[in-house]
């Protein structure tokens, strides 16, 4: 028996097979072996065509049933993590109305800021522990307002991964965790936030039905089952997320416990069991995985736009497309603090962290006689890292504790340089595991249809490969390249 897992993100569609009698994995691949295109019709804009990612899925799932010679009727589930905060809006016959507006979106942040003022931030922050900021909530009024004729035409509204699962359904549900990522769900009432669809005036027509994130969401349709080679009447049962899907992947489960990911966006997640919120909406709480109604787990999340994405572009710009091992490589033969180079990185839209203020990516203090490429990849590499410290701080402001972070061996978590550096500023050890968001789709679908009987089983094969602990001996030495960073950062707020 196998289980079937796919990671929807901005930058490719990855899939991972494992089998459940072991839980292994014996099969994973992502497409395309380019990075999507996201398209900005406008400054600060960022969509993406929900069908791509479908015609992605087909082909991937396709490759790697071919190679590696799996029946698709042995796949028994299927799980779907998914980038959140997009929002994508479909007619009555199921059909795309306009482009997803993706998470690096920045349109709404003026609408939320409003929504903040006019609901009230108190009642924002009691009952929905976030301001509306630039969520789903707030593109879905910026199509209200500014394209009244395809709002008419919404039958439903979605999250990508909703999307994907109406596409292996032809069934239309979201969840209860993927409401709060959209700002439409109030914690003291447990269900949808009467405050925010009554001042923005949605109907609650166009709200999906909601379940749980594991179980059954729906069965494998007989179109989709022939378009990917699986078998009609699978099991779609679990959906999740990105960040609390990879902080599953992880097993973060437990209040306390954190997890990292450094992808495009870079993301510290900590588990918390009672709702609390930053008091200026810097860093999100949303519904966990392993939230009921009965049990509050909930998910503390500090999401930096511009991580990968600025090694991404260093890459193709600077490095004239070179190897990510070999851009490692440089940032290690320079020193702790890249000789006075300070890089900014956040170039990917409205940053939460900043109150949804656009910064820019800046690159300061570049000296054309003394720095070379390999100064600039070190620095960009310790500005992530830095960057993420920085979030950190205001988590610990909330009450947490952060001494031990698991993370999947990739990404930049690839880069010794950043992930000494993190362990150096935060004097947390960092635990890399051999995991990633597609096997914690895969697994998740497997406890949501009930082959998993239980967390431990499904995590029974996971193995942690390195740890990274802060070194005593370069503490002072990241802390002041920190200290100085932030000096330069503090000019922009």
């Amino acid at each position: 028996m196998l289980s079937l897992g796919y990671d929807i993100g901005s930058s490719s569609i990855k899939a991972s097979v494992i089998d459940i009698e072991t839980g292994k994995l014996i099969a994973n691949g992502f497409y395309p072996k380019e990075e999507m295109k996201i398209d900005s019709p406008k400054s600060g804009w960022a969509e993406q065509n929900p069908e791509m990612w479908w015609e992605y899925i087909k082909a991937l799932t396709n490759i790697i049933l071919k190679e590696k010679k799996i029946n698709g009727a042995d796949i028994k589930s299927i799980g779907i993590s998914y980038q959140m905060h997009g929002l994508v809006l479909v007619d009555e016959n199921q059909k795309v109305i306009r482009p997803s507006i993706i998470w690096c979106d920045s349109r709404a942040v003026e609408i939320g800021s409003k929504a903040f003022d006019k609901i009230g931030r108190e009642k924002c922050l009691q009952n929905m522990l976030n301001s509306p900021g630039n969520f789903t909530a707030s593109k879905l009024e910026w199509i209200k307002e500014n394209e009244p004729g395809s709002f008419k035409k919404i039958y439903k509204f979605m999250l990508p991964g909703d999307f994907i699962a109406m596409k292996l359904t032809g069934e239309i549900v979201t969840t209860y965790s993927g409401l709060s990522e959209g700002i439409f769900w109030d914690y003291k009432t447990r269900g949808i936030s009467k405050e925010v669809i009554n001042y923005f005036g949605f109907d609650e027509k166009i709200f999906p039905e909601a379940k749980p994130t594991f179980a059954v969401h729906g069965q494998l349709s007989k179109q989709a089952a022939s378009e990917l080679g699986l078998k009609e009447g699978t099991a779609v049962s679990y959906r999740a997320g990105d960040q609390p899907n990879n902080a599953f992947s992880l097993n973060v489960l437990n209040p306390g416990e954190i997890a990292a990911t450094a992808g495009t966006s870079g993301v510290i997640y900590g588990v918390i069991d009672k709702p609390n919120y930053d008091s200026k909406s810097r860093v999100n709480p949303f519904i966990h995985v392993n939230y009921t109604k009965e049990q509050d787990r909930l998910g503390v999340l500090l999401c930096i736009n511009g991580t990968g994405i600025l090694n991404s572009w260093l890459r193709k710009n600077i490095g004239a497309n070179i190897s990510y091992d070999e851009m490692n490589t440089l940032a290690e033969s320079i020193n702790i603090g890249s000789d006075g180079i300070s890089v900014l990185p956040f170039g990917n839209g409205a940053e939460r962290v900043f109150e949804d203020r656009i910064i820019g990516c800046q690159v300061l203090d570049l000296d054309f006689n003394r720095h070379s490429r390999a100064h600039l990849i070190r620095a960009a590499q310790e500005g992530i890292a830095f960057s993420l410290k920085y979030g950190i701080d205001i988590m610990t402001e909330m009450g947490m504790d952060i001494k031990v972070i698991r993370a999947g061996k990739a990404n930049m978590f690839l880069s010794q340089v950043f992930s000494q550096t993190l362990a150096n500023i935060t004097g947390a050890s960092i635990e890399l595991l051999n995991t990633d968001g597609a096997q914690g789709a895969a697994r998740g679908a497997a406890v949501g249809a009930g082959f998993f009987k239980s967390f431990s089983d499904a995590f029974g094969s996971l193995n942690k490969v390195k740890t990274i602990t802060p070194e005593a001996k370069n503490a002072e030495q990241s802390n002041n390249a920190y200290s100085r960073w932030l000096s330069k950062l503090n000019t922009f707020l």
